[in-house]
């Protein structure tokens, strides 16, 4: 019905996000075609409900908008709403500063990257690879895989060495770049690279003294996928 009705105001942005995948049925177990949405499809089917079982599901959506938009005016809110749900999530004060103080520097590193003549997000994706295949050996998804998170920050489920390891190819990267000058892709691939390097250098040397490596796989969630529960009882 949604689909017919974003079809009639002729606002298509939705029906093409609504594609068919093909879904096992609980009745027969045969894999059917089905209608599916994304975050942003799904809560706006909410929002086309009817049904009064719906309204809690609207006023969460009507709050959360309207916190949204305070934030527009007043910033700090939003800083205040990250640090308030770091805290709960249990991190200490000392870690949630040092993560801001990464968030930061992340713009800054990304900053210097558009001077470099570069500016897609998908861009910015190889780069961060490249510093982080260089001190990590890992690629971004292939560390999240790692530590078996998925939409999750990835820097939200490291240590505090991770993170300063991170930190510091980042930082290294943008100082580097700042002195090199790199234009496009290819020539900040090769800064980025030299910039993962100097954390690679770090790493090794840490290793070296604490007779151990200080990539962890563990993270920080408190719940588990629930695919991954039912493998689990399978196996059980």
């Amino acid at each position: 019905m949604l689909k017919k009705r974003m079809t009639e105001e002729e606002q298509s942005e939705l029906s093409t996000k609504c594609v068919q995948l093909k879904m096992k049925s609980k009745k027969d177990g045969k894999s059917y075609s089905t209608d599916t949405l994304d975050t942003k499809g799904i809560l706006r089917l909410i929002e086309s409900v009817p049904s009064p079982k719906a309204e809690p599901f609207k006023i969460w959506l009507a709050n959360l908008c309207s916190e949204r938009i305070d934030e527009v005016f007043d910033p700090e809110i939003a800083i205040k709403r990250a640090i308030n749900y770091y805290r709960k999530r249990g991190y200490s004060d000392k870690w949630i500063e040092a993560r801001l103080k990464g968030i930061l520097d992340r713009n800054k590193l990304t900053d210097i990257w558009k001077e470099g003549g570069v500016s897609k997000d998908y861009e910015y994706g190889i780069l961060t690879n490249e510093i982080y295949k260089e001190w990590s050996g890992m690629k971004a998804s292939e560390y999240k895989e790692y530590k078996g998170i998925r939409k999750e920050s990835l820097r939200d489920n490291m240590s505090d060495i991770e993170i300063a390891l991170t930190d510091l190819g980042e930082i290294a990267t943008r100082e580097l770049a700042k002195e090199h000058k790199p234009y496009g892709l290819e020539q900040n691939k090769v800064i980025a690279k030299m910039g993962g390097n100097v954390s690679k250098v770090a790493r090794d040397n840490l290793e070296q003294k604490l007779g151990k490596t200080v990539i962890s796989n563990k993270n920080n969630l408190n719940y588990q996928y629930l695919e991954e529960k039912g493998k689990l009882e399978n196996k059980k």
